[in-house]
């Protein structure tokens, strides 16, 4: 039987059956929840008495034992107090407050929430053409899985526990031999934090150089997890705008509002895909220690280059640079191995360390000691590669849908690098309205619209990923997204 209505007089709340079929659960829960409700939501008023075990048995046809038993739990969590007379509901401050936050009030949160606006909407994880997301079911999963066989099966018993909060060592320093030979980067394995993915270690870049007020750049459009956790550092954001050579950056804007932390994505800017050109690379490095200002280069997918030499990693330009570097393993691995790390530069982390050590704890250690092993052995190097290869087929065949099927102006951005491109489109074609038909096919384009923070009528288009979606499929899905896009077309 269901509990009576929640005004139903207090008789009718004790008095009621229980229900007797098994899914409902035992008879002493349901009798404590009762019980727990009528004196939260007022039924049961404070000092008021409760029936006496026998004849509340009697009353629900349960044994006196079921009472009793509910009662002493009511009365270990503080709802009622037993005295010689009986049990008596206590009086409890919070209840009044209780009612009222279910009235339809919102909670009271911090301020800085306010500030971190959602994005696009969340598409399903197999959509196609969604950003971000690598070829899932290439991933070699049999060679992963004796890699964490082998990381269990060696590792002690005390592995079990929290290990180094900066990360385990033999996962650190593969990662700092892995980026000084392919993406140029100087560092020793005592510089290297493992963070939970870049999103993670971006955030923890700001906790450590930044104070509530200080100023952060951007780029515009730009990557919104930057922006998210700036807000959430209580910085106050600046976009700067980027084009075909990356981050623009003047004079005037270094004494007009000048930096703490400058976030950047030089080597594959997101979502635009342009390059950080080298003239620009030094003067920003040099601004920076001008001005005190530290560097954030995210370096999130430039492992995929599809045409050409690598492009370097910022932080190994010069010595000493204020860079502090972040890397992920979502792209190159998977998403939910949730590993990233960041390379603070040396003087910093001598300053850091200790602080360090206090805010952060270890975990995820046979993960990390697996990771360490793929990269050693040499698996983590040939699925790069073979990765390299199936991208850069896909983007040829997207490239080619396009031309062939998108049948609106647009322009084509994103270089031949990474996961995505990004079509710009004329401004008479609503982006989000594309997007949002697009989803109800399982099409999951971003908007170029809503990355950026102050958009202009050129920041107006799809960023289309071709990570995990097969080539073949490029074609139809290009056709439909054209259908949507001249749909889409404003009058």
């Amino acid at each position: 039987m269901s509990p009576p209505p929640r005004n139903a007089p207090a008789t009718a709340w004790l008095e009621s059956p229980l229900a007797r079929e098994r899914e409902a659960g035992p008879m002493q829960r349901q009798l404590h929840e009762r019980l727990k409700r009528a004196i939260l939501d007022g039924g049961l008023a404070p000092g008021s008495r409760l029936p006496g075990s026998r004849a509340l048995a009697e009353a629900l046809s349960v044994s006196r034992n079921t009472v009793t038993a509910a009662y002493e739990h009511l009365a270990a969590e503080g709802y009622v107090q037993p005295d010689r007379q009986g049990t008596r509901v206590t009086e409890l401050a919070p209840a009044k407050g209780m009612r009222a936050a279910r009235s339809g009030t919102a909670p009271a949160t911090a301020r800085r929430l306010a500030r971190i606006q959602p994005g696009a909407p969340r598409a399903e994880m197999d959509a196609a053409l969604r950003p971000g997301m690598p070829a899932l079911s290439h991933f070699p999963a049999a060679a992963w899985r004796r890699a964490v066989d082998r990381a269990i099966r060696n590792a002690s018993p005390a592995t079990l526990g929290y290990g180094d909060s900066l990360g385990e060592p033999p996962l650190r320093a593969a990662i700092a031999r892995h980026l000084a030979i392919a993406r140029g980067v100087r560092c020793e394995p005592h510089q290297v934090v493992i963070a939970e993915g870049a999103q993670e270690a971006i955030a923890l870049c700001v906790r450590l150089l930044s104070n509530p007020g200080d100023t952060g750049w951007v780029e515009d459009p730009g990557y919104r997890g930057a922006r998210a956790a700036m807000h959430a550092g209580d910085m106050r954001i600046v976009p700067m705008r980027v084009d075909a050579e990356g981050l623009c950056t003047s004079e005037r804007d270094w004494h007009k509002h000048p930096p703490r932390l400058v976030y950047t994505t030089p080597s594959h800017q997101y979502p635009g895909g342009a390059v950080l050109s080298i003239a620009r690379r030094l003067a920003l490095i040099a601004q920076a220690r001008r001005h005190g200002a530290w560097i954030i280069e995210d370096d999130y997918d430039s492992e995929f280059r599809h045409t050409g030499e690598p492009i370097g990693a910022m932080q190994g330009l010069v010595d000493d640079a204020p860079v502090l570097y972040v890397g992920t393993f979502s792209k190159t691995m998977f998403p939910s191995l949730r590993l990233g790390f960041v390379v603070l530069p040396a003087p910093l982390m001598a300053t850091v360390q200790k602080p360090l050590e206090e805010m952060l704890r270890g975990g995820h250690r046979h993960e990390q000691l697996a990771m360490a092993d793929f990269i050693e052995s040499g698996q983590f190097s040939r699925h790069l590669g073979r990765m390299r290869r199936l991208y850069r087929e896909r983007q040829q065949a997207l490239r080619l849908a396009l031309a062939r099927h998108f049948k609106v102006p647009h322009e084509i951005d994103g270089g031949y690098c990474g996961l995505h491109l990004t079509v710009r489109l004329p401004a008479r074609f609503d982006d989000q309205r594309i997007a949002a038909d697009a989803l109800r096919h399982r099409l999951a384009p971003t908007t170029l619209s809503s990355f950026a923070m102050r958009p202009l009528p050129s920041d107006n288009g799809l960023v289309l990923g071709y990570g995990n979606t097969s080539a073949e499929l490029f074609e139809p899905l290009v056709k439909r997204l054209s259908q949507l896009a001249r749909a889409a077309e404003r009058g």
